[in-house]
């Protein structure tokens, strides 16, 4: 047999895959557009032209910095370099979204991949601490990756274009660095791994617990101890099966795309677990998930194999993509075999391939930050403090644990981070109270409630509380103590609260 015929016999086994290229790009036309559907409501009042952390300021500051906008253009790569405006990226969010539903709906081709990829990255690109999670560079690596499962122009469910295998090696490649790295980053970590105790706290510690976390939480330790030991085989010894033959990798598949299923029921990662679930398709040919989907769907996949043709183009197509893969890897490899494993980094400006981490220090306790309004115009002893309510992370101690994955509300999570430290670590948290001592809209509608609907409050503190959950059983879900203040009673003529505003040019 010459050379020639064992490339082709190799990339002829794409024609076992028709079924899982179905799938996988459905499940990314879902993430894509809860992602963008995040982004339409929650854009303009964190990143827009009067939000808490303008994202006109932050590329006119990469410019200055980086001393042109071409520099700018390269380093931080983006297509609001070319024009932001609040009306702009409202329509580019539903516009994203839109492409998202079509791709959902299962018409997708590689030019409808790469806009998404290139629009979502151009978000994310000036995103800052609001899009600094390790999935979104996740989404990015595997809305790259997916552009490359799909004909140039051919947009229909089952193209006559066969999947290309490389496109489910690369895919595997992708859950493989993603786990071991979420592995690795724990042992590395937190000495709970080691171990086995990190679970006592987790679930109530987590950034957003669910409906589910309490009843977790009071597990038994002996089986909290149990899923910490299957956590580590599922991370670090289940992906190295992904390469396997088929049987092994099916039981691999199962595995993690199972493990996930847990996660998602456990608490709310955002769209993190459904994202993970992706590469972890590639482990299943047709054989497997031809028991699994309607058999309408099943015919539909066995004629288009039966009328596809090779495609040398896109054969050559993947290799490239491989070879490039394999380069834009190597530090990433060494990332995972280094003593000082960074987590959830890019190493290069379109965040092609990445390093993964999730978790690597869990908290032992509950510390939450509580905003508080007055409408007296004195604070006195007898001054009543009205309560802002966030909607997901704990408030009300009453109030239960909401299920909000895969959507994220960003704020919510930058309050978890903000309570481990203080308000120099995270001075947009002054602009949020200047928000809501303005009644600010756009900021209210990140939140639950507005306590002082007729008029804005006279004055806004924060304090940090201890949270932690009451036993099952009890109608209260949440206990509290004051710890003490994060932030004083300010008011909008506050002369140093003005001053600090200014610096950063928020006294809008």
């Amino acid at each position: 047999m010459n050379q020639e015929n064992v490339f082709e016999k190799f990339f002829a086994l794409g024609n076992s895959y028709w079924l899982t290229r179905f799938v996988i790009l459905r499940l990314l036309g879902f993430v894509y557009a809860v992602a963008f559907l995040v982004a339409a409501q929650q854009l303009l009042p964190l990143i827009g032209e009067h939000g808490l952390t303008p994202a006109n300021h932050f590329l006119a500051s990469v410019q200055t910095q980086l001393g042109s906008r071409t520099a700018g253009v390269l380093r931080v790569p983006s297509l609001f370099w070319f024009g932001i405006s609040d009306h702009g990226m409202v329509v580019f969010a539903w516009t994203g979204f839109a492409l998202s539903l079509v791709v959902f709906a299962g018409y997708a081709n590689a030019i409808i991949l790469g806009i998404l990829w290139a629009m979502y990255m151009s978000i994310v690109h000036i995103g800052q601490i609001w899009y600094g999670y390790g999935w979104e560079i996740q989404l990015l690596e595997t809305g790259f990756l997916s552009i490359f499962l799909c004909p140039l122009l051919d947009g229909r469910p089952f193209p006559k274009c066969r999947p290309p295998i490389l496109v489910f090696w690369l895919f595997r490649w992708l859950g493989f660095r993603i786990m071991v790295g979420a592995g690795l980053i724990k042992l590395r970590g937190d000495p709970c791994w080691r171990d086995l105790t990190c679970l006592y706290y987790h679930y109530e510690t987590q950034p957003i617990p669910g409906p589910i976390s309490r009843y977790l939480h009071f597990s038994p330790h002996w089986l909290l101890k149990f899923e910490t030991a299957w956590n580590h085989f599922v991370e670090l010894v289940v992906p190295w099966f992904s390469f396997g033959p088929r049987l092994a990798r099916h039981v691999a598949g199962v595995l993690l795309v199972t493990f996930q299923i847990f996660l998602i029921i456990s608490g709310n990662l955002s769209f993190l677990n459904y994202l993970t679930i992706i590469p972890f398709l590639a482990c299943f040919d047709d054989s497997f998930l031809r028991h699994l989907l309607p058999r309408a769907i099943v015919r539909r996949a066995e004629h288009a194999a039966q009328q596809s043709q090779p495609s040398r183009i896109n054969n050559a197509i993947a290799v490239v993509l491989s070879i490039m893969v394999i380069c834009l890897s190597i530090p990433t490899v060494l990332n995972l075999v280094s003593g000082r494993q960074l987590m959830n980094y890019s190493f290069d400006p379109l965040d092609l391939v990445n390093t993964y981490g999730a978790f690597g220090t869990v908290g032992r306790e509950r510390d939450e930050i509580i905003f508080e309004g007055t409408d007296d115009v004195l604070i006195t002893d007898d001054t009543k403090w009205k309560e802002y309510e966030f909607k997901a992370k704990p408030g009300d101690l009453n109030r239960w644990p909401p299920f909000v994955a895969p959507y994220q509300p960003r704020i919510d999570w930058q309050i978890w981070f903000a309570a481990m430290a203080s308000p120099a670590d995270y001075p947009w948290t002054l602009h949020f109270v200047w928000k809501l001592l303005h009644n600010d809209r756009g900021t209210l509608s990140l939140l639950a409630n507005n306590p002082f609907p007729d008029a804005p409050p006279h004055y806004i503190r924060a304090r940090l509380y201890r949270y932690q959950f009451v036993p099952i059983g009890d109608k209260a879900w949440w206990k509290r103590e004051r710890i003490g203040e994060w932030l004083p009673a300010l008011d909008v003529n506050d002369p140093q609260f003005r001053r600090l505003l200014d610096a950063m040019d928020w006294l809008d």
